[in-house]
């Protein structure tokens, strides 16, 4: 059987719905917050010298940029073809198959593809200070920009590790000569960046959007993340949480003429938004709820950009729900049990490596608008879902609304 015959009957035998297989990101930096669901004895399942799993992603179609050592597919997502074999192929091959059948003719069109994908962000301690490159110093280097936006789900995030808050930007007052001089001492020692900055503390059930260019260093909270297709960034930050991060972290995606060009390495900074006096007014997004009824809830958890979207769905034990949506969309299951149409979903309790899931999905934009139905089948525990979406979805808010600013 060809793929494209694999891909066909999968799709069809699926009711328009892949079911994928959970996939697990080592990071060489820092250490692992161990809220992925993922068993304790599997957290180096890479090998000591990759480092220790921090990351999961969903609905990728993008591989992780994780050094020479990385599989060409690390990162990628695969669908699950069945429970009682092994056979999968990528959602990178299917949307490249199908194309228009999978995402619809709006994203085929202006971006060739699925455009973004999602991630859980699990570290015990804060993230370096560190900075996503705009789309157009990305394109020197090859790539594309990376805008992103967080979401703290109270379900996984029994803890929160060392530090509940992100720095975001510099504060209004500091120049650009203060952060080019500690970009200038950065094998010189700690340089203590951080303290030009803003930190705000995470409240979950919460979020913020990150657009590129914005330095930030993330909570040691597990936070849900849709994202451009990218993964690329410059790291300000010399030392944190005690580790020491050597210079090719700040310039690895500078052309190789403009490494030691402070001036250059400054201008990866929107500065204007870094500085912004109403940051918090401009980029926290609350929850926006769209229906809230006897039998379910749905809220918007990520909104008001050009990129992507993400709702969080809640159906209540023992209810049944249909919904519809405008656009394609991948998700993950963070609490509960239940269906998803002919489908059985559910929050894993432990997960090995290499295991399949029944917790994540990806929906065909032709399911999406013929509606789904979840159907809860607990009696006392929510059924809880986050749904990812590319930029075409036609209801996602463009603001903020005055009264939760």
């Amino acid at each position: 059987m060809s793929n494209k015959s694999l891909i066909e009957k999968t799709l069809e035998q699926g009711g328009g719905i892949f079911r994928l297989n959970p996939v697990f990101v080592p990071r060489p930096n820092g250490k692992a917050g161990r809220r992925l669901k993922l068993h304790p004895n599997d957290y180096y399942a890479y090998g000591l010298i990759r480092g220790s799993i921090k990351e999961r992603w969903f609905a990728s179609t993008i591989a992780a940029q994780n050094g020479p050592l990385a599989g060409a597919d690390e990162g990628l997502s695969y669908v699950a073809v069945s429970y009682d074999n092994d056979e999968k192929f990528t959602l990178k091959e299917a949307v490249e198959t199908l194309g228009a059948g999978i995402v619809g003719e709006e994203l085929v069109k202006k971006y060739g593809g699925w455009p973004m994908y999602s991630k859980y962000f699990d570290y015990v301690d804060p993230l370096f200070h560190h900075v996503h490159l705009m789309f157009e110093h990305a394109k020197n280097v090859g790539k594309l920009g990376k805008p992103e936006s967080y979401y703290f789900p109270p379900q996984l995030n029994n803890y929160t590790g060392t530090l509940d808050a992100t720095y975001f930007g510099f504060d209004p007052d500091v120049k650009p000569e203060q952060v080019k001089q500690r970009l200038r001492d950065y094998l010189k020692g700690d340089t203590r960046i951080t303290e030009l900055s803003r930190a705000y503390r995470v409240t979950l059930g919460t979020g913020w959007y990150t657009p590129a260019g914005v330095i930030h260093a993330p909570a040691s909270v597990l936070t849900y993340e849709p994202q451009w297709n990218a993964d690329v960034n410059a790291v300000y930050e010399n030392v944190a949480s005690g580790e020491i991060y050597p210079r090719e972290f700040l310039v690895a995606e500078c052309p190789t003429d403009k490494k030691e060009d402070i001036d250059y390495i400054f201008s990866l900074l929107d500065w204007e938004k870094n500085i912004d006096p109403s940051y918090r007014k401009h980029y926290f997004r609350p929850p926006v709820t769209v229906v809230s009824d006897k039998a379910h809830t749905e809220k918007w958890v990520s909104y008001a950009n050009e990129y992507f979207g993400a709702k969080e769905l809640t159906v209540q034990p023992g209810e049944s729900v249909t919904v519809k949506d405008p656009a394609a969309y991948g998700l993950i299951c963070v609490q509960g049990h239940g269906t998803l149409n002919k489908w059985e979903i559910e929050a894993p309790t432990l997960l090995r490596f290499g295991q399949q899931s029944t917790d994540e999905f990806f929906v065909a934009e032709s399911t999406a608008k013929a509606g789904v139905t979840l159907v809860n089948k607990s009696r006392v525990e929510p059924l809880v879902i986050l749904k990812h979406f590319g930029p075409n979805h036609t209801e996602m808010p463009k603001t903020v609304p005055a009264e939760l600013q």
